[in-house]
C-alpha cells in the first residue's frame, strides 16, 4: 500500500510526524491510501486511539483527508508539500491552457508605476509605525465598493485573495469548524480550508453561483462559514445575478451568525454587475485582487468586512507581516489612477474568447459552461482518459478532480491566450476526446 515507505512510531505524536515528514519529502506522494487504523496500530503494537489521534492531528494540519469507507490518504495538495512537487510541466510541443493565467498582454506594463512609487519612497521612505494602507487606495477603493453596493466597513490591504481568506477564516473559526464551499470550485480554497483544520461542505454551483437549497441544506447541517465568488467563478465562470443574490441572502438571514466570505476576484476583468451578499450575517467580508487585471506577481488584495472582522484580521497581520509594501500599494493606485487597464476591452478580450470556444464546442455536441472570466468548463464522463487523449492530441488542460469534491468530472480550459485561429481545432480534439471512436481506449 505505501510501497517502501514504512510507518513508525509508538506515540500519536510521532506517527504523525513520521507521516508528516514522508509526505513533504516525497515518499508518500498526494493521494497515497494510508492503512486502515485498527490494521495499522496492530503493525505498531500501539491501541487504535493512538493511530486515530495521529491521523487526526494530519487532517487539522492539511496533510491527509478521510473520505468515509475510502479510508485516510494524503490530500492531492497537502500543507507540507512543495509546490515544485506537485506543479505539472506541460510537454514540449504541447499547447497550455491549464494554469488559469491572465493574458500578459492585457496587463498593463508597471515600469512607470513602479518608478513613480520608488522615488516617492526615496524622497520619504516608510518606516515601521507608519499607517499600513496608503490613503489614496482607500479612497479609490472605498468607492468603487460603494458604486457597487458594498456594505461601508474599514479596508485592510492583503497579499492576494487566498492570503484575505485565509486571515478572516483564522479570524473567527477554529478546528474541526466547517466551511460551506463552492463545487465545483477554486481548487486553492479547497485545499487551504483542510490545511487549517476545517472541514469541507459542498456546495453545488450552477451559472447563476452557489445554488440556494444547497447553502441552506450546509448551513442546517452546522456550517459555520460560506465562501461564495461572486463573479468569474473559478472553474465554471459563474457570476450570481440580482435574483440569486436575493435568494442567497434570505438563506443567510436565516443563519446570521455565518462568516460569510466573498471574493471578487474578478474585478475590472468581467462585463456583470456586482451583487454583493454582505451585510446579511454579523460577520463578513469581501476581498478584490489585483491579480487578474494587473498582474499576479502584485500579490495585492483590498480587504473589506465588518469591523470586529477587519480589527481581528488587521491586529494579527500587524504580528505577522506587518503590512503590504506601501511602494506595492502606490503602484497599483497608480495603475488605477492612469486608467491603465480598460476593465471593458479586458472582459471583452475574454468574453469573445470564451463564447467562440463553447459556440464551437455546441457545434460539436459538447456542453460547457463559461459566463464570465477566463475558463471554460466542460463537463465529461471520463475525466482522466479526456485529459490523456487531449494531451496525445496536443493540448494541456486541467483535470477537474482540481476543483471539485461531490460534483461530476470535467476539464478546466483557460481561455485567456487562445487565439481564434486555434478554437476550432481545439474545440475537435476536445469532442474527439470527450466522445472517443468505439473500441478506442485512452492514451
Amino acid at each position: 500500500m505505501l510501497g517502501e515507505y514504512r510507518i513508525t512510531g509508538r506515540r500519536a505524536s510521532e506517527i504523525a510526524a513520521g507521516i508528516e515528514a514522508a509526505v513533504g519529502a516525497g515518499r508518500l506522494a498526494p493521494g497515497q491510501t494510508l492503512p486502515p487504523m485498527r490494521e495499522l496500530a496492530a503493525e505498531l503494537g500501539v491501541n487504535p486511539n493512538t493511530v486515530a489521534a495521529a491521523y487526526r492531528t494530519l487532517r487539522e494540519r492539511g496533510v491527509i483527508e478521510t473520505a468515509g469507507r475510502r479510508g485516510s490518504r494524503v490530500r492531492p495538495k497537502p500543507a507540507t508539500t512543495a509546490r515544485d512537487y506537485i506543479r505539472d510541466d506541460v510537454p514540449a510541443g504541447v499547447r497550455g491552457l491549464a494554469d488559469g493565467n491572465p493574458d500578459t498582454a492585457l496587463l498593463p506594463p508597471l515600469a512607470p508605476a513602479f518608478t513613480a512609487a520608488a522615488l516617492r519612497a526615496d524622497r520619504a521612505p516608510v518606516l515601521y509605525g507608519d499607517e499600513p494602507v496608503d490613503p489614496e487606495l482607500v479612497r479609490i477603493a472605498r468607492a468603487e465598493l460603494d458604486a457597487d453596493g458594498v456594505p461601508d466597513g474599514p479596508l485592510a490591504v492583503t497579499s492576494g485573495s487566498l492570503d484575505a481568506i485565509e486571515r478572516v477564516l483564522a479570524a473567527h473559526l477554529k478546528p474541526g469548524d466547517t466551511v460551506a464551499v463552492e463545487d465545483p470550485g477554486w481548487g486553492s480554497v479547497l485545499d487551504l480550508v483542510p490545511a487549517l483544520g476545517l472541514r469541507l461542505a459542498p456546495v453545488g454551483v450552477d451559472d447563476e453561483g452557489p445554488v440556494p437549497e444547497d447553502v441552506r441544506g450546509a448551513l442546517a447541517a452546522g456550517a459555520r462559514a460560506l465562501i461564495v465568488t461572486d463573479r468569474a467563478q473559478n472553474p465554471t465562470g459563474a457570476a450570481v445575478g440580482a435574483a440569486r443574490a436575493r435568494a442567497l441572502r434570505s438563506v443567510l438571514r436565516e443563519y446570521p451568525d455565518t462568516l460569510l466570505v466573498e471574493d471578487d476576484h474578478g474585478y475590472a476583468i468581467v462585463d456583470v454587475p456586482l451583487h454583493p451578499l454582505a451585510g446579511v450575517t454579523r460577520h463578513w467580508a469581501l476581498v478584490r485582487s489585483a491579480a487578474k487585471a494587473y498582474g499576479p506577481d502584485l500579490r495585492l488584495a483590498v480587504l473589506t468586512g465588518d469591523e470586529v472582522t477587519l480589527d481581528r484580521v488587521r491586529g494579527r497581520q500587524r504580528l505577522g507581516p506587518g503590512w503590504v509594501s506601501l511602494v506595492v500599494q502606490r503602484a497599483v493606485v497608480r495603475l488605477w489612477a492612469d486608467g491603465s487597464v480598460d476593465p471593458k476591452a479586458v472582459a471583452a478580450a475574454y468574453g469573445g474568447r470564451r463564447d467562440l470556444l463553447i459556440g464551437a464546442l455546441a457545434e460539436r455536441g459538447v456542453v460547457a459552461r463559461g459566463r464570465t472570466g477566463m475558463n471554460v468548463w466542460v463537463p465529461v464522463p471520463d475525466e482522466t482518459g479526456a485529459v490523456s487523449r487531449l494531451l496525445h492530441a496536443g493540448w494541456a488542460v486541467a483535470p477537474g478532480a482540481r476543483f471539485r469534491l461531490n460534483s461530476g468530472p470535467g476539464l478546466r480550459i483557460t481561455v485567456s491566450t487562445l487565439t481564434d485561429a486555434e478554437t476550432l481545432t481545439l474545440a475537435d480534439a476536445v469532442a474527439s476526446a470527450v466522445r472517443p471512436a468505439p473500441g478506442r481506449g485512452g492514451v
